[in-house]
């Protein structure tokens, strides 16, 4: 396995275990302690990670950049983007959320004829060669940390769209906190969409329940649809039962 190769693994084996040993990264990569430390240098000096004793864990204190965040739980992303792709019909006009999971509803809805409304960069980008989807974009400040168009001038234009579909994203969701995100200047956004929208889907991996980011934007119960890739415990069950939230997986 080359460099690369390794790098892009590590970096997904560590989001998904949130904390490892360097003891364990030799065994399950089989490669020297030397080869690990310097792989775990590279990491830590990217600031998304950062050393512990013996090992290396998320760094939770920094919002994590998008381009980082994309390879996290890729698997899953894509099983989640097809499955919101299916409530996607033509003539729609959908929201597409900044974030790493619903951009991977782009292969699935590319060759539909819809109107999409977003203020994320790199679905813009990656739809260009599709002339089927109708593309708006919010307009506002580039944030790069999540290569999204953020502020007020984005608000107001959200407000005098009718979005029959909106396909949202999320830092981390849990029954106390509500659907919560780590970026303050996207919170308004998001918060905006969900009160415009007739139908809400909420797109996020297994990894995402039982967690909470710095700001809420809108509570469980104001989702239709929560798109996962396997069913989340009893509690949650529960809960979108009592508040007519339709779970959708695999």
């Amino acid at each position: 396995m080359i460099k690369s190769q390794r790098i892009n693994q590590l970096k997904e084996y560590v989001f998904e275990h949130e904390s490892v040993s360097l003891e364990e990264l030799v065994r399950h990569f089989d490669v020297s302690m030397n080869t690990i430390r310097r792989d775990v240098k590279d990491l830590v000096d990217s600031g998304v990670f950062r050393k512990v004793y013996g090992g290396v864990s998320v760094n939770h204190s920094t919002l994590v950049v998008f381009d980082e965040r994309k390879d996290r739980n890729l698997t899953k992303k894509q099983e989640i983007g097809r499955l919101a792709a299916q409530y996607v019909e033509n003539g729609d006009v959908i929201f597409i959320d900044s974030g790493t999971t619903t951009i991977e509803m782009l292969p699935f809805i590319s060759q539909k004829q819809i109107t999409v409304v977003t203020n994320n960069f790199d679905f813009i980008h990656q739809a260009k060669p599709y002339p089927g989807l109708s593309i708006f974009s919010t307009g506002g400040m580039f944030e790069r940390k999540t290569d999204s168009f953020v502020g007020f001038q984005s608000i107001e234009l959200l407000k005098k769209y009718n979005i029959n579909k909106a396909f949202v994203a999320s830092t981390g969701v849990s029954l106390t906190n509500g659907v919560t995100n780590s970026s303050p200047l996207e919170t308004d956004i998001k918060s905006t969409v969900v009160q415009k929208s007739l139908n809400v889907f909420l797109l996020i991996d297994d990894s995402k329940f039982d967690k909470y980011a710095l700001t809420t934007y809108c509570s469980l119960s104001d989702i239709d649809v929560l798109v996962t890739n396997s069913t989340p415990n009893e509690d949650y069950v529960k809960y979108a039962k009592e508040h007519n939230v339709k779970i959708a997986t695999p």
